[in-house]
């Protein structure tokens, strides 16, 4: 088994303390009540701008919303994969250790998400269906840089036509660009929210790639 990546562990370690810094910034610095039904937000001069330059645009909202089913598709594809060397090789110990690993960063990210839905930072700037929903961090942000990073890592190693593999790892490029895009410009989140999800899925992305299993 290949020893633990340290450096990568260390750069995880500090996207994570990027993170929590900008998390406890959010919930402290420059804070009012500019949301709907006066909710707050932090930095709330850089937010406000933000959001006033971009406005709403719901149609961008539901495409992103439904291009988000293809990060999910992924995760549904690599867990058959694991389950079908499960069965193939009769043990969970056979199964090979990226995909276990995989599964087990799954998991974290979406621990992640239930624990930013239950313990809330700040709310969306429009309401959705008459309601205030939470957006800090941006879960799409999360889905997206998530999945996709990881599923380019295993690719790389599973696809062995060069040719093929350069496709596929620029095709996910080009997919997480335009979701993360779509998502700042779509006026759902604030701007904080999406700064956010990408210092969380950063040091989840290299947390998995320091594992000794993903590689």
């Amino acid at each position: 088994m290949k020893p633990i990546h340290h450096k990568r562990l260390a750069v995880a370690l500090c996207f994570l303390s990027a993170f929590v810094l900008w998390t406890l910034a959010v919930r402290a610095v420059d804070v009012k009540a500019i949301g709907p039904l006066n909710s707050s937000v932090g930095f709330a001069a850089m937010n406000g701008y933000f959001h006033r330059l971009t406005g709403v645009h719901l149609s961008v909202y539901l495409l992103t919303d439904w291009l988000s089913l293809i990060p999910l598709a992924l995760v549904l594809c690599f867990a058959l994969l694991g389950l079908w060397q499960w069965i193939r090789r009769k043990s969970l110990l056979r199964v090979d250790g990226s995909l276990l690993a995989l599964g087990g960063f799954y998991l974290i990210v979406m621990a992640a998400y239930v624990f930013f839905e239950v313990f809330v930072v700040n709310f969306r700037p429009v309401l959705i269906n008459g309601a205030l929903e939470a957006s800090y961090p941006s879960s799409t942000t999360v889905l997206v840089l998530c999945v996709m990073s990881t599923s380019a890592m295993q690719l790389r190693s599973r696809i062995k036509r060069q040719a093929l593999r350069r496709a596929a790892v620029l095709l996910i490029a080009a997919f997480s660009f335009f979701m993360i895009a779509g998502r700042m410009l779509c006026g759902v989140h604030w701007l904080s929210d999406i700064i956010g999800g990408a210092l969380l899925s950063a040091a989840l992305v290299m947390l998995y790639a320091a594992a000794p299993f993903a590689r």
